[in-house]
């Protein structure tokens, strides 16, 4: 074969495996196959976690049981584990940090599989001073906050924000201005702060019960009813006081559920703005995934919960050493613990359960 011949027959062959690859999309037949067939033993309860330290005490339990069919299946840089606790099906797959992570996550777990319900765990800062490092909070709703409209210098309260009589932004949940916490108050030309203030904004949202591109807007979002009422029965749980045989907590940790629980992409380790989010939102667990899970399953219509084990109170300040570190595997475990007991909760595990779920959901 001529050489000229000869290149053209490559280009031809390189192109037709670039159209079967494009014809495939980003995922090839090979792993939806494999998708399918994992998908037999579903629906699933969705299990997802934040990080490797909150998810190798489920690994390591007893109580999660491999599946013999798939056990593991890797899509797009994610890890789905199949198995069981208890009388449940489970897919189980880490996020990663940060609200972008969780929500691209339960997105894929959801795209991909048959899920009839998430639960979410892992630790969280501390924002309620009643509360205790090593305590499970389970909140009855989510709210996004580091989604803002930043006013310019000069405005105040009682100015529009831009583009809020379009309905892009709205004042409706208040704001923080950065003058309230500047040193030296008592002079007002000195103590004024050009940054002004930060206007918190609900997320907009697109459900599929919906039409598309007709938005919504979400603040809170709330839990799966009939979950929240579930989680009632693991508030007497015994939980493990001591990280080691120096290092205990005054008292043994204890499940409470909780009206309100805030995420962020921010790591909050400031006392001004823990008792500020406190006062101003009534937040409990503060962290960076479980709004942003919350979001995507509310966009889906799919019951979920949040189980969220306190490792710090955010900024310090309590009596106790109040360093993460100190506490994160005992926090971890804590709420693997909770996780562990819940799902068996869940009931049958077939579609009319879904159903039921959703019917009391409404």
């Amino acid at each position: 074969m001529a050489g000229g011949a000869h290149q053209q027959v490559v280009v031809v062959l390189a192109m037709v495996a670039l159209m079967v690859t494009a014809a495939e999309g980003f995922i090839s037949k090979k792993t939806w196959s494999a998708i399918r067939r994992a998908d037999r033993d579903g629906p699933f309860v969705g299990l997802v976690v934040p990080n490797t330290y909150e998810m190798d005490p489920v690994l390591s339990s007893p109580d999660f049981k491999p599946s013999n069919n798939i056990p593991i299946l890797d899509v797009q840089g994610r890890r789905f584990r199949f198995g069981t606790i208890g009388s449940q099906n489970v897919v189980m797959v880490m996020t990663g940090l940060s609200m972008l992570n969780a929500g691209l996550t339960t997105q894929l777990l959801l795209s991909l599989f048959r899920v009839k319900g998430i639960v979410h765990w892992g630790i969280a800062g501390n924002a309620n001073e009643d509360l205790q490092i090593g305590d499970v909070t389970i909140p009855e709703s989510w709210a996004h906050l580091s989604l803002w409209n930043w006013q310019r210098h000069g405005d105040g309260a009682e100015n529009e924000l831009p583009l809020e009589s379009a309905g892009d932004y709205t004042r409706e949940y208040g704001f923080l201005n950065f003058s309230d916490y500047t040193v030296g108050q008592a002079n007002p030309e000195l103590s004024a702060n050009t940054l002004n203030s930060v206007w918190y904004q609900p997320e907009e949202i697109f459900p599929i019960s919906g039409t598309p591109e007709e938005r919504q807007h979400a603040f809170w979002v709330p839990v799966s009813k009939r979950y929240y009422r579930l989680a009632a029965k693991l508030e007497g749980m015994e939980l493990p006081a001591c990280v080691n045989e120096t290092t205990c907590l005054p008292r043994a940790p204890r499940v409470t559920r909780v009206p309100r629980g805030c995420s962020a992409n921010i790591y909050t380790d400031n006392a001004s703005y823990r008792q500020f989010i406190r006062a101003h939102f009534g937040c409990t667990p503060v962290e960076m995934e479980s709004a942003a899970v919350a979001l995507v399953a509310h966009q889906h219509g799919v019951p979920f919960i949040t189980i969220r084990s306190l490792s710090d109170l955010a900024g310090g300040g309590s009596s106790l050493s109040n360093e993460a570190a100190t506490f994160l595997d005992i926090a971890a475990k804590n709420a693997v613990d909770v996780m562990l007991k819940f799902v068996p909760l869940l009931g049958r595990g077939g579609e009319q359960e879904q159903a039921d779920g959703l019917a009391q959901d409404m």
